[in-house]
């Protein structure tokens, strides 16, 4: 299997419902570095997997929705618990889309699967991996 990762970063707020959330039930921001892997058997004549600059600039997109954006007031994800977990899956439910529809050419629409890895802070990330389907 290869696998070719684009990354980059977003700044959000949002809060969360649940005592288990304890003090972070309250407003506060969080700085999350984006991490998108695409994954395929094999290449393509060029010996490509994607092009790197439309998953780049398509993984921009995608994280424009969130970035610099209290999660909370967002109706895609009213009623959710943002949670890291949370927000890898969205992205990748986003980006597996975005493979699907053709928006990263041939190299997207080939791609098998796809791994999302927020980091939200040196010792501590999550993750959400899936087929593009």
């Amino acid at each position: 299997m290869f696998s070719l990762t684009v990354c980059d970063h977003i700044m959000i707020a949002h809060s969360f419902t649940g005592a288990e959330f304890g003090p972070a039930q309250r407003l506060h921001g969080a700085t999350y570095a984006v991490e998108a892997e695409f994954r395929a058997p094999k290449l393509d004549h060029l010996n490509l997997l994607i092009d790197i600059g439309l998953a780049k600039t398509e993984l921009r997109r995608i994280l424009d929705s969130v970035d610099y954006h209290n999660l909370d007031t967002l109706p895609a994800l009213a009623g959710q618990n943002t949670t890291t977990e949370y927000m890898a899956w969205h992205i990748h439910t986003l980006l597996a889309a975005a493979c699907r529809d053709g928006a990263m050419g041939d190299g997207g629409r080939a791609v098998t699967s796809l791994k999302v890895l927020l980091r939200e802070s040196p010792v501590a990330w999550a993750a959400y991996e899936g087929e593009i389907g």
